[in-house]
């Protein structure tokens, strides 16, 4: 379907918000974008007296879903952890994207084996999960996306990640069920 030099290339089929790094997120039907990304993802960093704490050497962490309290989510990593630890405002570094994309398709390529180093097939962590229409979503890196009211500036694949990254280019709500288009 073409419309003004656009093709539907899918639509949103999942939406994910993660308000604290390395614990799991909540899903949800509608979601604000702003130019830092989805409205509450990824807004607190779980720290101790060490510095920051990543499920990777926590594996704990990634089964407390978090509410985006920080206290309530302070007190449930704390208890999951077995230790104390407080959550500090995320500090967005230069050059991060703010919004990660991933299509069912690499989802279930990633079931079948082809999973990058340090990435899990089972939890891609992604924002927005895609059903996509035949095409890698990897290809899409250097393209503009437009999806729901948000447009999206495809800008790199992930080195640790399945999907792709975007910056947004135009704040917005996306819903499940919005189509993506290119």
């Amino acid at each position: 379907m073409e419309q003004q030099g656009t093709a539907v290339v899918g639509r949103v089929r999942e939406i994910w918000v993660y308000p604290v790094r390395s614990l799991a997120g909540s899903s949800a039907a509608t979601v604000e974008v702003t130019p830092q990304g989805l409205a509450g993802d990824r807004a607190w960093t779980v720290v101790d007296g060490n510095g920051p704490v990543r499920a990777k050497d926590a594996p704990a962490m990634s089964d407390v879903v978090a509410t985006g309290d920080p206290e309530v989510d302070a007190l449930a990593v704390s208890a999951a952890l077995g230790r104390p630890v407080t959550l500090a405002a995320t500090v967005q570094k230069e050059g991060v994207a703010p919004v990660h994309l991933v299509s069912r398709g690499a989802i279930e390529r990633a079931a079948a084996g082809e999973v990058p180093e340090g990435c899990s097939a089972d939890d891609p962590r992604a924002n927005l999960v895609l059903e996509v229409q035949g095409e890698d979503e990897r290809a899409w890196v250097g393209r503009v996306l437009h999806v729901g009211g948000v447009v999206l500036e495809v800008t790199r694949t992930p080195k640790h990640c399945l999907g792709v990254y975007a910056d947004v280019r135009h704040a917005g709500r996306i819903s499940v069920g919005d189509d993506v288009l290119i």
